[in-house]
């Protein structure tokens, strides 16, 4: 079975954002707003640890205990002489804060993680000439707006997949094309809609706001002022009204299609596949005004007892062979452009759209909102996380 991420987000986790963590003088990068702490990266590595602690998203480090089939730390433990030990993290706001402990070496940050452990120094900078398979990960990945300031990379990326439309074709007719039919056509399927349950949802509001309101002028729907935040709240406040069911377990929304309770919403590609697999009539696809996504980065802590062992763990999870084994396991498209030929499913990577960089060009990829604005405006705040988590309560009610 495909593991894959729940992510939860609560008030009560408001301390642990990037407010609280970012300079908010205004200073630091004009790509960014950040002025991270002055950490070096390492020039070369010394011998290995003998141990790496690693917190992941369920299904990113598999020793064969939860599926036979599924194991890529035995290698890399009779390879490097370094023990596994690792944490799987619920929420992105977990990783945070065990981060901060400094009891890890490394963790898979999502976008509306990475920034945070940047901005508060609790994730060091990469030397990505010390993890050799880096070189051929596939360009759109690297220097990212999540995983880099100022040209230097914050860890070495993992995959990446696209947030989709997902529709039943038998009662969702004609078929949209656009993301209206989950905002401003909603109340067609009043009770059967289903959206993706987390704050960084907010931003699939303000993408598609972005090309239906151009008077907000929305350049990156993780960079948004106090009034283009509060359209889009103003929208998912109304979208509400016509939601049957907010998803953060993607088993769950497999069940909810075939069972006619959802039949329009945000979904993945591994969860359109289940669903149809298991006899759902549904299609999924990225709508005329793009998506938002995720792509995720294994990140080495500034705090680490074990860097040498964690570097060679950075290297081996996007090595061909294992990063193929993790995406087709995880359910999302891998990192590395030789990995394509290392999946078992031929098909795989053309249907994860791997190698098709004109295709992520139109998915924004999340990223942590601060207080400097991501898109380079100096003359406005925008909104940071803290409030989009406080926003997205009063949103569900």
């Amino acid at each position: 079975m495909r593991l894959t991420r729940t992510l939860r987000a609560a008030a009560c986790a408001a301390a642990l954002l990037l407010t609280a963590a970012c300079d908010s003088s205004g200073s630091g990068s004009s790509a960014t707003g950040l002025n991270p702490p002055d950490l070096r990266a390492p020039t070369k590595l010394g011998r290995t640890e003998g141990q790496v602690n690693l917190i992941a998203w369920a299904g990113y480090v598999e020793d064969g205990s939860n599926d036979p089939k599924a194991d890529w730390v035995s290698g890399f433990e009779k390879q490097t002489g370094c023990q596994v030990r690792s944490k799987v993290a619920a929420s992105s706001d977990e990783m945070v804060k065990l981060m901060k402990t400094g009891e890890y070496d490394a963790v898979s940050a999502s976008g509306d993680a990475s920034l945070r452990l940047i901005a508060s120094g609790d994730a060091a900078p990469v030397n990505t000439g010390l993890v050799p398979h880096y070189k051929d990960v596939f360009s759109g990945l690297k220097n990212g707006a999540w995983n880099s300031v100022k040209g230097q990379m914050y860890g070495i990326p993992h995959g990446r997949g696209a947030n989709l439309l997902m529709y039943n074709t038998e009662k969702v007719r004609p078929a949209p094309t656009s993301w209206s039919a989950v905002f401003d056509d909603a109340s067609k399927y009043k009770g059967h809609v289903t959206a993706y349950d987390s704050p960084i949802y907010i931003a699939d509001a303000a993408l598609y706001l972005r090309a239906t309101r151009p008077g907000l002028r929305i350049k990156d729907p993780y960079a948004l002022d106090q009034k283009q935040f509060d359209a889009a709240v103003a929208l998912l406040k109304k979208q509400n009204a016509d939601i049957g069911e907010y998803w953060s377990d993607y088993l769950k929304e497999v069940s909810a299609f075939k069972s006619g309770d959802s039949v329009v919403g945000t979904t993945w590609q591994v969860i359109a596949g289940l669903a149809a697999g298991e006899g759902a009539k549904v299609k999924a696809f990225v709508p005329a005004e793009g998506s938002t996504g995720w792509s995720d980065t294994w990140m080495v802590s500034a705090k680490a007892k074990h860097p040498n062992c964690a570097y060679k763990w950075l290297d081996w999870i996007v090595s061909p062979k294992v990063n193929a084994q993790v995406a087709e396991y995880f359910g999302e498209a891998p990192a590395n452009s030789k990995a394509c030929a290392e999946t078992s499913d031929r098909n795989f990577c053309t249907d994860y759209h791997a190698a098709d960089e004109g295709y992520w060009k139109n998915i924004a990829f999340w990223n942590t909102p601060i207080e400097q604005c991501l898109d380079g405006r100096k003359d406005v705040r925008c909104v940071p996380y803290a409030k989009w988590v406080q926003a997205w309560t009063e949103i569900k009610g």
